[in-house]
């Protein structure tokens, strides 16, 4: 194995345990969107940030159903990773940590964790989905 290919696979390795060391601001009580970080893409704009966060949750419920018919566990572990990447985009640190215990599991041998990660990103996905509605009420995405 080649130097490159050696400090990336640590590289990997320290990401991950940096997420699970360490849990976002908004997992331990606080927002269910990481404004500030959604901010540094959007230049703070809310029209911007609304539009992103209405793309994410469009998607999340597609990703969710991934999840729950996948037949294989590489079946499983990409739509938990799909679902991870795009929450840690926009600031959803509730699902991006609930999608990278999924990623870490098996969703295919034990049914009941299945069952209980797929309820818990469901509920996660409707805490989001709420705030998101109160954040930008329909008035305020049209200014």
């Amino acid at each position: 194995m080649g130097p490159l290919r050696q400090r990336t696979i640590g590289l990997r390795r320290d990401s991950r345990l940096e997420v699970v060391s360490e849990p976002p601001a908004a997992v331990m009580g606080h927002e269910p969107i990481d404004r500030a970080h959604l901010g540094r893409y959007t230049l703070g704009s809310p029209l911007l940030e609304r539009e992103i966060l209405g793309l994410f949750l469009a998607q999340l419920p597609l990703s969710i159903e991934q999840l729950r018919f996948a037949a294989t566990d590489r079946e499983w572990q990409i739509a938990a990773h799909t679902i991870k990447g795009s929450a840690k985009a926009v600031g959803a640190a509730e699902i991006a940590v609930l999608a990278l215990e999924a990623e870490q599991t098996s969703g295919i041998a034990d049914e009941e964790e299945r069952d209980r990660l797929l309820a818990r990103l469901e509920s996660a996905f409707e805490t989001v989905q709420s705030y998101v509605d109160e954040a930008f009420p329909p008035e305020h995405a049209h200014s």
